[in-house]
């Protein structure tokens, strides 16, 4: 038997050890870069693919990090090409639509689980590196009934309109609305700017008969909501 295919039945070996500690006892207990060698391993089949996953967890930080990099950023790692990208893209993706589905999916108000909210708002925007501006609107029973990113800025900024709030709530037959944006740099505290903006928006709203339910900022640090903070 060759050197290579020793190897290879190593690395075989070590997989299928992977899959069935995974089988047996789920990913909990996996360390994230473990979590991370489990995936590549079938998304780069005959490869000792630990290296790699040891290598994009200390350059990014965690596996949520890694799976939210930018394209370019995971392009420039020694061993990532175009299907391993699109391994992990489809990773996020997968995690952000089953996030949404289950929120939008639930009978009782949003205001009854924010938590889901919450986990959702991250999934989507808290690893992003600008600040983005999504609107999330409920019904008349304040159950979640769409979304969208109404805007995208810079790494501190974002524009947010409370007209076209308004236009966007209308069009989408909303009774009311919780704005929601990222802070790229970590920090979830509220600007000024942010404040003021919200008074705002909560005017606009109200002058339609709609309700600005709650504004939160998100960070893959943590969350700020106004209406906890007592803001609305």
């Amino acid at each position: 038997m060759t050197e290579k295919n020793k190897a290879n039945l190593t690395s075989e070996g070590h997989r299928q050890r992977i899959r069935e500690k995974f089988l047996k006892g789920g990913g909990a207990a996996f360390a994230d870069y473990e979590l991370l060698e489990a995936y590549l391993t079938i998304a780069i089949p005959r490869r000792d693919v630990k290296p790699l996953a040891k290598l994009l967890i200390a350059k990014f930080g965690s596996f949520a990090e890694v799976v939210s990099a930018r394209n370019e950023e995971l392009l420039a790692v020694d061993g990532v090409g175009e299907n391993t990208l699109f391994a992990l893209k489809i990773i996020k993706e997968a995690a952000q639509r089953m996030s949404w589905e289950m929120l939008k999916d639930k009978d009782l108000p949003v205001i009854a689980d924010m938590d889901a909210l919450i986990d959702y708002c991250r999934m989507s925007m808290a690893y992003q590196d600008v600040e983005e501006f999504k609107l999330i609107y409920l019904n008349n029973k304040n159950q979640v009934i769409a979304e969208e990113t109404q805007q995208k800025g810079t790494i501190n900024h974002v524009s947010i309109h409370p007209r076209e709030v308004v236009k966007s709530a209308l069009d989408n037959h909303a009774s009311a609305v919780i704005m929601v944006h990222n802070h790229p740099t970590g920090d979830t505290t509220p600007s000024r700017a942010d404040i003021d903006v919200t008074k705002k928006v909560k005017e606009a709203l109200a002058s339609m008969n709609m309700v600005l339910h709650d504004h939160v900022i998100v960070s893959k640090y943590g969350c700020y909501s106004f209406r906890t903070a007592g803001l609305i």
